[in-house]
């Protein structure tokens, strides 16, 4: 018997550092682009390229990553991705212009893969009464290292520059990976010969109806979380009426959901495992909707400050779910796949979300952007508790027909 414990404490300190070595670097690649010659009035197309660039390739390569940790195993996949994404990072420290970074940036979406892999080895292991608990605790590691990767790349980045970042980065990401190399084990896996092809696997996944709508759940969720992420700071400064101090501000105003989430994501986890996920899913993406809709309407800082915990208490809380009800789809063989599929969903989120945000706020303008994506969140809830009600009524006149 694995000890299933230490796996899922370890993966999740492997995922705190990942996402810590991920976001150390993501929110201040604008100011790098100029450090590395961009002019500043071509600087925001450079930034869509290299932000986008990475959640697309890595988006076309997560089925290809899940797949091949299901065939050679979970916990070499990880490993993979993780020493890849560290020489990737210390690449990062040495370009010299855009081009060099775009290029880098390419690379690391082909890197990519150490999350999915570290969850499909927690879903293998863990015991299926913990799973929501366990892919819960996961998704905290995951907003813990997202709150103290901008801490730690902005204190560096004003110490030591840029490149000094890349390079911890890249230390920080090596360190999780042997962690998970001399701590982590996997189940032995049963010698499986499939002939499908990655579009094969598409085409059965997609006839799995329940697949299908928690992918396109993920994918919706993602996209009105990344909506924000380019706007945050601009409606800060709008609610500040001035700019001195706006980056501090507008982190510490970012960081409020993500230590709500980390506060919530196990709690949330445990009350689906009780109660059934798809009550928590209804439940999230509600609350979600009414505290992100809400922040349509302050008029200072400290009330937006305070609907973002909010919103960030209740949006995490899908995530969990979502996951396991996907995971439960699939059999010990087809956790990766499944798991790339989820990753695929959520790198095209986010991807697609920064794009939708930018187009609509420039129509529409900031605030009315929290009146959409509000709405969008109260549509999901309402589409999750439609579909539960029919799939609980039809479960109900089979019973009843063959009584």
């Amino acid at each position: 018997m694995l000890n299933w414990r230490k796996n899922l404490w370890m993966l999740t300190v492997a995922v705190i550092l990942s996402a810590s070595s991920y976001t150390m670097i993501i929110p201040f690649l604008p100011l790098y682009l100029l450090d590395i010659g961009v002019a500043s009035e071509d600087v925001t197309i450079w930034s869509g390229l290299v932000f986008s660039v990475t959640f697309l390739v890595a988006a076309i390569m997560a089925p290809y990553w899940g797949r091949s940790a299901d065939k050679g195993g979970k916990r070499r996949m990880v490993i993979r991705a993780g020493f890849s994404l560290a020489v990737v990072y210390f690449l990062g420290a040495l370009v010299r212009n855009p081009v060099e970074l775009l290029i880098v940036r390419i690379l690391q979406g082909f890197a990519n893969g150490f999350l999915p892999a570290a969850m499909a080895i927690v879903a293998s292991t863990s015991p299926a009464e913990r799973m929501g608990v366990s892919l819960g605790l996961i998704q905290t590691g995951v907003l813990i290292g997202g709150i103290m990767g901008p801490l730690l790349g902005g204190v560096l980045s004003h110490l030591f520059g840029m490149r000094a970042s890349f390079v911890i980065a890249a230390v920080v990401i090596a360190i999780g990976t042997i962690g998970v190399k001399l701590l982590v084990e996997e189940p032995k896996m049963q010698s499986v010969t499939n002939k499908r092809s990655i579009l094969d696997d598409f085409k059965l996944a997609f006839k799995n109806r329940k697949l299908v709508e928690m992918l396109l759940l993920l994918f919706s969720v993602q996209a009105v979380s990344m909506v924000l992420q380019p706007l945050i700071t601009l409606y800060v400064a709008q609610l500040q009426g001035k700019t001195e101090g706006i980056i501090l501000t507008a982190g510490i105003i970012f960081s409020l959901a993500g230590i709500a989430g980390a506060i919530a994501a196990p709690i949330w986890g445990r009350v689906g495992q009780q109660k059934g996920f798809r009550k928590v899913m209804v439940i999230s993406f509600v609350g979600a909707g009414i505290f992100n809709l809400s922040q349509f309407f302050p008029d200072d800082i400290y009330q937006f400050g305070f609907l973002q915990f909010l919103y960030g208490l209740f949006v995490v809380g899908a995530y969990p779910a979502i996951n396991t009800i996907a995971v439960s789809c699939a059999g010990e063989q087809g956790k990766g796949q499944v798991f790339g599929l989820t990753t695929t969903a959520n790198q095209l989120g986010s991807m697609v979300g920064p794009l939708f945000g930018g187009i609509l706020s420039s129509f529409l303008g900031i605030r009315a952007v929290f009146l959409v994506t509000g709405t969008i969140l109260l549509l999901l809830g309402g589409i999750v508790l439609f579909n539960t009600n029919a799939a609980r009524r039809t479960i109900d006149k089979d019973a009843t027909a063959e009584n």
